[in-house]
């Protein structure tokens, strides 16, 4: 539970304060301003850096977005959004700062990394297909719009959530595939109503920040090989 601000390099503070910069510039210029997507886009990048560092507190800001995303999910009916977030990825996050916590690195400053074992995989494969086939069943149920892609995110934030609690440094991978699917979902919500435009650049922001995080994990892994 170390500070995660005092540990960041000039290059992280660099990457967290570009970050910021274009998810609140994007999101003045739009046209109908929402505040609360704001808030949580900023939650969720500052989660993403804490995350790349390995530190627990990247858990705790994720379940704070989990609920803050659930919410504009539901304004705009992306039940499966709504119901993953807050369904799965949340109590997955709370779940990842508990085994965060127990299993800390050699410097007692950030998490332990957990090389996949066959079982993990398995499991991996197994709940993650049943997950996807129970969540579309409700989606579908539901009228959900983009069902295709809806479904795909569950797949991927299924995939991403387990890769971090089980401390792989693949889960970065998982959630940057998850961004892929989420920027064409928003792109989508987009073109009905342009107030979501900021949700997609701000998940454009995401995909790029797991993309440094995996870098460090790959980087801090070979280190302790």
């Amino acid at each position: 539970m170390s500070n995660p601000i005092a540990s960041l390099t000039k290059k992280e503070w660099g990457v967290w304060i570009c970050s910021l910069c274009i998810i609140i510039i994007s999101n003045f210029l739009s046209e109908s301003f929402n505040s609360l997507i704001l808030i949580a886009a900023c939650v969720g990048v500052t989660s993403l850096i804490f995350a790349a560092k390995g530190n627990v507190w990247a858990q705790i800001l994720m379940i704070i977005f989990s609920v803050l995303y659930g919410i504009i999910s539901w304004q705009f009916r992306y039940w499966g959004e709504m119901i993953t977030y807050l369904g799965m990825t949340m109590p997955m996050a709370i779940w990842s700062t508990i085994t965060w916590i127990k299993n800390p690195a050699a410097n007692g400053k950030e998490v332990a990394i957990q090389k996949l074992k066959p079982k993990h995989i398995f499991g991996i494969i197994i709940f993650g297909a049943v997950t996807t086939w129970v969540f579309y069943l409700i989606l579908s149920a539901l009228n959900t719009p983009n069902i295709v892609f809806s479904t795909i995110s569950i797949t991927t934030s299924f995939l991403a959530a387990s890769l971090t609690m089980l401390r792989s440094s693949y889960y970065a991978l998982g959630y940057a595939a998850n961004d892929i699917v989420l920027i064409v979902l928003w792109v989508l919500a987009s073109i009905e109503n342009p107030a979501y435009i900021p949700v997609a650049v701000n998940f454009t922001i995401f995909f790029f920040n797991d993309m440094y995080g995996f870098v460090c994990w790959k980087k801090r892994e070979a280190m302790t090989c």
